[in-house]
């Protein structure tokens, strides 16, 4: 659902393995807090590898700086934002178009009009709607 490769998802998981709380959850929330997820989320991109594509391009911005990394791990308080010259793509506002029939994350501080957004707080488990058991995942990857 992430798109991440078998490694960098072993590597999530052993970083949530090591922390203190539920290994599922802190997993869970690793992985909704890549920033291509982050765009995903605050309606962006259609699509996850929309999203993607966006960072990558270069068309989003943390707290004012380009960031092209789609790994990068958003955290309380920082900015996202899409750059001010690719605001009138049309991938951007069909985006928004389609985003404006959804809910916005509680977790997250949303600005459409201007293409801006905040981080609040960590995701908790009822903020990510997806159907996955994670205590199945902690049990595969646990051997």
């Amino acid at each position: 659902m992430y798109f991440t490769q078998e490694g960098q998802f072993r590597n999530y998981f052993e970083k949530a393995a090591r922390s203190k709380g539920v290994t599922g959850e802190l997993l869970l929330q690793q992985l909704e807090r890549r920033l291509d997820s982050v765009v995903y989320r605050l309606g962006f991109g259609i699509s996850r590898r929309q999203a993607r594509q966006l960072v990558r391009h270069g068309h989003v911005h943390v707290n004012g700086r380009k960031v092209n990394i789609p790994s990068y791990e958003v955290a309380v308080g920082e900015e996202i934002a899409i750059r001010e010259s690719s605001r009138k793509l049309a991938i951007l506002e069909q985006a928004k178009e389609f985003a404006s029939h959804q809910n916005a994350p509680n977790w997250m501080d949303i600005d459409r009009d201007n293409y801006k957004a905040r981080v609040l707080a960590l995701p908790k488990r009822e903020d990510i709607n997806l159907p996955v058991n994670e205590q199945l995942i902690v049990e595969l990857y646990s051997k």
